[in-house]
């Protein structure tokens, strides 16, 4: 028994969003958009962004305003997605990507215009290190924009907080004070800090806001391949089964969950 345990196969919430071809954050690209306007990114900028997932809001960004983009993120997969994107996009001059850590970025100081992070501070296990790398890497009086997931009301029950830190990897949502905490650790000033609460409907009609044809295409495949794993693949249906939530979870997941934007300049 002990050796069949041993061989089953393990999967991660970050890995299974990149067998799918999701990148889900709050808001949107009506709040990217808004996040960027808050950096004062323009045509000129070079903007870094951490999590890229599957350069969906690298891709938006360079095709709307004109920017050059580097993404990172951890999961190589998702490094995969956003190249390939780039490239049917025709933006592969405007945008890279390449696998790298939040709370290590291998690029020299001073080196972007302007730094956003979607929905990923939150699952860095060294918060406070990943602001102090974004600083870093950041021109001085260039700006740095987080979207990250906020806790709203209070003090959340105990079973919904052991849920989402048991299904999402670990995440660490913060109350709002918590993240502007974070932004003056680092040493940023000018902070701006705006909270929302999240509304299901608009959330899920925005989470399909600028897909084409092709990502449509694409993500049907991806979701077709994935349900076959999950048919054939034991483990994969083992663990894709410990996330699904209880009315109770999801109702407290609209209570108590909302999303902040916060910015500041180095």
């Amino acid at each position: 028994m002990k050796e069949q345990n041993a061989q089953q196969q393990e999967f991660s919430y970050f890995q299974i969003q990149s067998m799918w071809g999701v990148t889900k954050h709050f808001g949107g690209l009506r709040v990217t958009r808004q996040l960027a306007e808050l950096c004062h990114v323009n045509r000129d900028s070079y903007l870094l962004e951490v999590g890229c997932g599957t350069g969906f809001t690298a891709t938006h960004l360079a095709e709307d305003i004109g920017c050059r983009i580097m993404g990172i993120d951890l999961n190589p997969g998702m490094v995969e997605w956003a190249q390939k994107r780039s490239v049917r996009k025709g933006l592969q001059e405007r945008c890279q990507f390449r696998v790298a850590d939040a709370q290590q970025l291998p690029f020299d100081d001073n080196t972007f215009d302007a730094m956003l992070c979607e929905s990923v501070t939150a699952f860095v296990p060294d918060k406070r290190q990943a602001l102090n790398e974004y600083r870093r890497v950041v021109k001085p009086d260039g700006y740095i924009g987080l979207n990250e997931g906020t806790l709203v009301k209070g003090t959340p029950p105990e079973d919904f907080m052991v849920f989402i830190k048991r299904t999402m990897g670990g995440v660490d949502f913060l109350d709002p004070d918590g993240w502007r905490s974070l932004l003056e650790a680092s040493g940023l000033t000018d902070i701006q800090v705006s909270v929302n609460q999240i509304n299901a409907f608009r959330q899920r009609l925005e989470e399909y806001e600028g897909m084409d044809a092709r990502d449509w295409l694409e993500r049907i495949k991806a979701i077709g391949s994935a349900i076959g794993m999950y048919f054939t693949n034991p483990d994969l249906r083992r663990y894709v089964n410990t996330l699904i939530p209880s009315r109770k979870v999801m109702r407290d997941l609209f209570t108590y969950l909302g999303y902040g934007l916060y910015t500041g300049r180095k």
